[in-house]
């Protein structure tokens, strides 16, 4: 791997997108808390946002700023970089902003889909792009973090299109680390399976909820993988297992399997 030493967030200043709630929201709970760093938290929802801030602000004493961006919009996503790049000497980003739609594929307007792609794919590539020429320029220390998802190794019925952008940043990320000339800085792909947020407490997952990881723990796994630079990190032994099973069992078995688990969660009810 092209860097040796751990990422040290210390009083760095750290982007992380998608930061109003959920793993976003938790990554930069413990990035302030457990880590030191200064934060930049970036999403759609202002108040979500400015509670977050006062939060982090009043228990760990770190400097915190906000940024309010709709990542689905390519002109949000320049001015949101052009803030980041020029505001601050950005030393981290953890672009964790992504998503969804849980249901029969047929039933995702064009509008959706095209929301969905913009946000989970187009954005995540734009912000990579010139975080990357930024630090390649400048042959600074630091590293980039891409959430992507279990979905990216073993696609989801059900969830097709969010499984297809996921599968997206991994082969994009994992390929573009190996072309950076800065021995600096590191790009990690992260790939979690189901968290428990809000994302997931409605009543469509109530049968998917021992697949369900407590977000604190996902959190922290991630936030171990980035600072050892790992190139990609699966958390947890049972997501593990299962991309093993996937690969030993064959593609056709698994996904016929989870297809049955997901429809009964789905339309069982």
């Amino acid at each position: 791997m092209p860097c040796m030493t751990k990422l040290q967030f210390k009083n760095k200043w750290v982007l992380v997108t998608g930061a109003s709630s959920g793993l976003g929201a938790e990554i930069a709970r413990q990035l302030a808390a457990n880590h030191g760093a200064n934060l930049i938290l970036l999403a759609r929802r202002k108040d979500k946002l400015e509670q977050l801030k006062s939060e982090l602000e009043e228990n760990t004493g770190n400097k915190v700023r906000i940024l309010i961006a709709d990542l689905s919009k390519p002109t949000e996503v320049d001015q949101a970089l052009k803030d980041i790049l020029t505001d601050v000497q950005l030393y981290a980003a953890v672009l964790n902003a992504a998503i969804t739609h849980f249901g029969q594929h047929r039933d995702l307007s064009w509008d959706e889909y095209e929301t969905m792609l913009q946000t989970n794919v187009h954005a995540i590539v734009r912000m990579t792009n010139r975080i990357t020429e930024h630090f390649e320029n400048n042959n600074r220390e630091g590293g980039l973090m891409i959430v992507s998802s279990m979905a990216a190794l073993i696609p989801i019925p059900y969830q097709a299109v969010y499984s297809g952008t996921k599968s997206f940043l991994l082969g994009f990320a994992t390929a573009l680390r190996f072309e950076l000339k800065n021995k600096n800085f590191s790009i990690t792909v992260f790939t979690p399976g189901g968290i428990e947020t809000e994302m997931t407490e409605g009543e469509k997952f109530n049968d998917l909820r021992n697949w369900l990881t407590p977000v604190s723990q996902v959190a922290k796994d991630g936030l171990n993988a980035f600072q050892k630079r790992k190139l990609t990190a699966i958390p947890g032994f049972s997501n593990r297992m299962g991309n093993l099973l996937f690969k030993i069992a064959g593609r056709k078995f698994v996904l016929k399997q989870m297809a049955r688990i997901y429809r009964k969660s789905l339309f069982n009810r």
